[in-house]
């Protein structure tokens, strides 16, 4: 074995597809320049440049969490720099971040190739852990640019939010085009949405499979006529209002038109995101069933699977999709442990006090939408997950080894000889209660406030280099943008 920088002892290594229902045993894992170069017990201590002892805790590939929000209510670099501090606490050790032109965000229109290079800048030096972007096609002029961006830029994963240009972000209709900032040529329709599907077609033709698009399927009209129809009655109020402002079969009915155009134009890659409800999840696998040629991938987040319209903290839990009811939650973790979910993520999107709520802080409908949670991803799901009988080696395939091969992250997602070595060490009797005090989110809420956890994460290595120690963020800035290859 060459010289070696970090030498990891008596870790319990979790890997995706190990399908051993206990605890693995402990092993030693050996890094060198950042990369995994054994794993195996008795690994000899004398050259080790550092000799970290694991005591006996799971450790997991570091998280790869593929759906933040960098940038969207505060500036890009301030996100990077406070928010990725709140991923390191999490085990989070590449974050995927989706980004897109018009208001929020850079507030700025015009092309990718101009607005790009802006963004990187505001990222380079900020973040504690690797990074990588989504991008959202906003108009005909970036559909024209796919290429461009796959081959000079490296971005391979591209997004649709279905209810743009016919409905609020907050719950309550905008101008559209003004929110977008596209101009009087350009409309945000289905029939655009179907344009973006022939140029990813076309582009995976010609770079190779690994191109994928994402959406964040609700309908407009639906939605749009139920606020006002909630609103009108007055009978709800918080979230269980804003839950049936937004109805689930909003989102089934969406899906179920992406699904058929993704058919239409020959799409093989879709990702559904954050999937809330059982209509969501039942309209997914019936399309998956309709139409065998698409390869579907499923998400939920942490907080979806976590919290519902009456444990969630406040109006802090106001996001898109809605927390739903407990019946949704039971159903989505059904559909989780039958294996019908492909990866958790947190759609961290940190949305400080003085932006998320209104003049009235009792107006769900004049409350932002979103709220951070990374930091407790993967103790959530490994607390939670363990308790329903979720094996170690599914929370590992998907908080990280499902999401780094969707999205061409080739060195992330799994603990294994040449591979990063991102690791984040958890202890899986760690109880703890989640306060917003506690956390490197410069939010200062979370609609987990209270939340009993009963895992924690310890310590966490980005490239063989700590991030985090006890529970505690070290060190300096040092995670990279990643170029992926499709």
């Amino acid at each position: 074995m060459s010289s070696v920088d970090l030498l990891i002892r008596n870790a319990r290594v979790v890997r995706p597809g190990d399908r051993r229902t206990d605890a693995p045993p402990p092993t030693d894992i050996a890094v060198s320049a950042g990369t995994i170069t054994a794993i195996e017990p008795g690994l000899p201590v004398a050259g080790a440049g550092r000799v970290f002892d694991a005591g006996g805790l799971l450790a997991f590939p570091g998280v790869v969490d593929a759906h933040q929000h960098w940038g969207i209510y505060r500036g890009l670099g301030e996100d990077a720099h406070s928010e990725s501090r709140a991923c390191a606490q999490g085990g989070v050790t590449t974050s995927l971040s989706y980004l897109r032109t018009g208001r929020y965000y850079l507030n700025r229109g015009g092309s990718y190739r101009d607005f790009l290079p802006i963004a990187l800048a505001e990222l380079e030096g900020r973040s504690y852990v690797d990074h990588a972007l989504h991008l959202a096609p906003m108009t005909r002029e970036h559909i024209a640019e796919i290429p461009m961006l796959i081959e000079e830029f490296g971005v391979t994963s591209f997004k649709i939010f279905m209810f743009y240009g016919g409905h609020g972000l907050h719950g309550r209709s905008e101008d559209q085009a003004d929110f977008l900032m596209i101009g009087p040529e350009d409309r945000y329709d289905l029939a655009h949405f179907e344009f973006v599907m022939r140029a990813l077609t076309e582009a995976r033709a010609r770079f190779g499979p690994g191109v994928s698009l994402s959406l964040h399927c609700e309908t407009a009209e639906i939605m749009a006529a139920y606020t006002a129809l909630v609103e009108r009655e007055g009978a709800l109020t918080g979230l269980r209002a804003y839950s049936a402002s937004r109805p689930p079969h909003s989102e089934g009915l969406a899906i179920t038109m992406a699904s058929y155009l993704a058919h239409e134009t020959g799409l093989a890659n879709i990702n559904l995101l954050h999937l809330s409800s059982e209509k969501a999840v039942a309209a997914a696998l019936t399309m998956a069933a309709a139409f065998p040629n698409v390869d579907f991938r499923r998400e939920v987040t942490i907080g979806h699977l976590l919290a519902d319209v009456d444990t969630a903290h406040g109006l802090g839990g106001k996001v898109n999709p809605p927390l739903r009811e407990r019946s949704d939650v039971e159903a989505l973790w059904r559909h989780l442990l039958a294996g019908e979910i492909d990866w958790v993520v947190s759609d961290h999107a940190c949305c400080r006090e003085e932006q998320k709520f209104g003049t009235n802080p009792d107006d769900v409908f004049a409350a932002r939408s979103g709220f951070g949670g990374a930091e407790y991803l993967l103790p959530g799901l490994v607390g939670e997950g363990s308790r329903r009988g979720l094996p170690l080696s599914r929370i590992a395939e998907l908080t990280a080894s499902n999401p780094a091969r969707r999205y061409g992250l080739r060195t992330k997602g799994d603990l294994a000889v040449g591979y990063d070595a991102d690791i984040a060490l958890v202890d899986p009797e760690g109880s703890w209660t989640v306060r917003a005090a506690d956390s490197e989110s410069a939010q200062e809420y979370t609609p987990f406030e209270g939340f009993a956890m009963n895992a924690r994460v310890t310590d966490v290595f980005l490239r063989g280099a700590q991030i985090c120690r006890d529970g505690a963020v070290v060190g300096e800035p040092r995670g990279v943008h990643l170029r992926r290859c499709p």
